[in-house]
């Protein structure tokens, strides 16, 4: 490992030097590639910096505790080398995680797609929720969202919602979305009381940019229709909703958010793009199933993930067995403690497999 580590503080020394170099910063795409390349290592470097120094200073504290010392004096010692000796385990478990192969997707933006499962107008009304607790936790994040496609009911909820969440690292804390989400309350429809079992689906997919997937416009079918629901004088008058079907695997997406077909169009490729690189994906992980196995969850949406129980208040991630008590909290877009622990676990189980 810090033989792995030396090498990556020599490259980032190097890659110093040349974004300070005059003719490479001229070269304005060839410098942007060497600081992205740059800002990706300064994490581990920094922290290896730390290490090494942790380390010296252990040396130092190990050779005074061989040395004659007075009973007080040495006690301050070994109390300084205990938490040295702390400070340096907690480096080397740091360091080893930052080392872990990354997912090249965990810097893209994602697509999150939520529809209404088992459940009716109740599951209908939990989407609209969990779009609630999505786009809110965007903003605590300084991300932006954009509605990319949605079919509305009239109690306020969701058939289906799609919309893109844009901004640094989104697919890597929200692609432990992907599942059942299930939710137990009693419906305000429900006039006897009874608590309710309902569903509802979510899909979390990287944004594919056009070097990932490649569409050939003659795989392509585009039929334009009159929008419906809510939007205005072009609603049932203009032929500004577009679906677009991939001929090749079957994939249907339709957009009728915007009054402009080119601009529904423009949103439908992107939903396009999206599931055609998942699918592309999931070819190569079905040829490492065994591989992930170990891995928390398998982000299958037919995998219930998780459990919102209204009456008791709680939340509970069937994945990793971890409930909180804070429902409403979490409804409101606080998410962080879940997905820390859901990465947290997903990091020990890559550690297991390298191990």
């Amino acid at each position: 490992m810090l033989d792995k580590l030396q090498a990556i503080e020599d490259k980032y020394e190097q890659l110093e030097q040349q974004i300070s170099d005059p003719e490479i910063i001229a070269n304005q795409s060839e410098w942007q590639k060497l600081t992205k390349t740059h800002s990706k290592l300064t994490p581990i470097v920094t922290k290896f910096r730390e290490y090494k120094k942790v380390q010296q200073e252990l040396a130092a504290t190990r050779e005074m505790l061989r040395e004659k010392l007075d009973d007080d004096f040495r006690d301050l010692v070994q109390a300084e080398f205990d938490e040295l000796k702390a400070r340096n385990d907690r480096l080397e478990e740091e360091l080893r995680i930052l080392l872990l192969p990354k997912d090249p997707n965990d810097d893209k933006n994602v697509i999150v797609e939520i529809r209404g499962g088992a459940g009716g107008d109740e599951a209908a009304l939990f989407a609209g929720d969990l779009f609630r607790m999505y786009t809110r936790y965007a903003e605590t994040q300084g991300w932006r969202t954009e509605v990319l496609d949605a079919n509305p009911t009239g109690l306020g909820g969701f058939k289906e919602v799609i919309f893109s969440i844009e901004g640094d690292g989104a697919y890597s804390r929200l692609k432990y979305e992907s599942g059942v989400h299930r939710v137990q309350r009693v419906p305000e429809t429900e006039a006897s009381g009874r608590i309710h079992t309902s569903t509802v689906t979510v899909a979390v997919l990287p944004e594919a940019e056009d070097v990932d997937v490649e569409v050939n416009n003659s795989d392509l079918r585009i039929d334009t229709y009159c929008a419906s629901g809510a939007g205005g004088q072009h609603v049932n008058k203009t032929e500004s909703a577009v679906r677009i079907t991939h001929l090749p695997t079957g994939i249907v997406v339709q957009c009728q958010d915007e009054k402009s077909q080119l601009k529904n169009r423009d949103k439908a490729m992107r939903v396009l793009r999206a599931k055609l690189l998942e699918v592309a994906e999931e070819q190569q992980r079905a040829e490492l199933a065994e591989t992930r196995k170990n891995q928390v969850g398998t982000g299958d949406r037919s995998e219930r993930i998780r459990t919102y129980n209204f009456p008791q208040g709680r939340v509970t991630d069937h994945r990793i067995g971890l409930t909180l008590h804070k429902l409403d909290f979490v409804l409101n877009g606080d998410l962080d403690e879940l997905i820390n622990a859901l990465v947290t676990s997903a990091q020990s189980e890559k550690l297991k497999q390298v191990e």
